[in-house]
């Protein structure tokens, strides 16, 4: 048996291995009893805050331990936020103190994650632990210090990304990120640019089979348009290169699945204006661009007649220009729509339901 292509490998165990695996499982189950008991009495002190350190190290997806971890860090090793900051000379240089220790321990916390995460860089636990540790900076510290840190953190995304660029953890730690660089806490400006600018790079120079690029891209587009104070007719252009560039990936890459959703998301554009980024399309605009996008997937069958997601939008693309025209059938559509779900039910008979439903539906709206 084989996991992506690689074939597993079964070893026999000597006694020896098996009686140093029991060992080190009895250790395991000691240190986690030990810190489980030490956190049901309240005690949560630098000593069970240590004992933390021992058991992330073995199993980071332990995210009870996580847990009893912050509230070490909250109880016994950070300070406490004081409720006011008062002018007094002797207390402002007890804050200083204060947000120093702060910091040291904070950026330790961050070197502790680390490893974790590059071991385990789709690990839940790790990412929403890094995450509350990030947000400790920006309630303890002064603007600028967290500002730095989570610079560093916007670098740190880029890093991973660039050894996993579908790592969608890492993809929805950036929007994470980005947003609180842009936010009055971190006198922060807009990223919007940079970011579009970053998906760009991540599809066109890496990997257009990149699911998580693509969405942070439709995720941008509107509010890149809105900062770019973009007109109608400068919405309507953006949307037609947006669609070229969908179609150009499916020229060469008809079969992978980010690129259709991608296009879906374009499509629906002109056919939802309520929710678009393009609203001012007139209905002979969005009726002609749709004409457009269904010939030019017609065209992909001459090369691509065994992949179902090109017959799936044909078809649903084709329904939705039936209904902008309100029905008026265009000549041998039924027959071609009829054909296409034909060979959906042969490539695809898992979906058998869905393809009886879109049945009915093309008979409703062509009869």
């Amino acid at each position: 048996m084989a996991s992506h292509g690689v074939p597993r490998v079964f070893q026999t165990r000597t006694e020896s291995q098996r009686l140093q695996d029991l060992a080190k499982i009895k250790r395991y189950q000691d240190l986690e009893a030990q810190i489980r008991t030490q956190a049901a009495s309240g005690t949560y002190d630098l000593q069970l805050f240590k004992l933390t350190d021992k058991l992330l190290s073995l199993n980071p997806e332990y995210y009870t331990i996580w847990n009893i971890r912050r509230h070490c860090l909250i109880s016994s090793v950070l300070s406490t936020i004081p409720d006011q900051r008062v002018s007094d000379a002797g207390e402002q240089i007890t804050d200083v103190c204060r947000q120093n220790l702060d910091e040291d321990v904070l950026q330790s916390e961050l070197a502790f994650v680390m490893p974790l995460l590059k071991a385990a860089p789709k690990c839940y636990w790790i990412w929403k632990y890094r995450q509350w540790i990030l947000m400790q900076t920006v309630l303890r510290l002064s603007v600028t210090v967290p500002r730095h840190e989570w610079e560093k953190e916007l670098g740190l995304t880029s890093w991973l990304l660039s050894k996993d660029g579908r790592n969608l953890h890492a993809w929805s730690y950036r929007r994470f990120v980005v947003a609180k660089l842009e936010s009055d806490e971190l006198q922060g400006q807009s990223l919007v640019e940079d970011e579009f600018a970053y998906t760009k790079k991540k599809l066109f120079g890496l990997n257009l089979s990149n699911f998580s690029a693509w969405h942070n891209r439709s995720q941008l587009i509107p509010r890149l348009l809105r900062e770019r104070h973009a007109d109608d007719e400068t919405r309507a252009v953006f949307l037609k290169g947006e669609l070229d560039i969908a179609r150009q990936g499916l020229n060469v890459a008809a079969d992978d699945q980010s690129l259709w959703y991608y296009h879906r998301f374009l499509i629906s554009q002109i056919t939802n204006p309520v929710d678009s980024f393009a609203p001012a399309l007139t209905l002979a605009d969005r009726i002609a661009c749709l004409r457009y996008e269904i010939a030019e997937l017609e065209d992909l069958l001459d090369d691509y007649d065994a992949v179902g997601l090109v017959y799936e939008d044909l078809l649903d693309y084709s329904l939705a220009l039936e209904r902008l025209e309100k029905g008026k059938e265009r000549a041998n559509v039924r027959n071609c729509l009829l054909s296409w779900l034909a060979k959906l039910r042969v490539l695809d008979p898992m979906h058998v339901g869905r393809w009886e439903d879109m049945e009915s539906e093309i008979k409703q709206h062509l009869n």
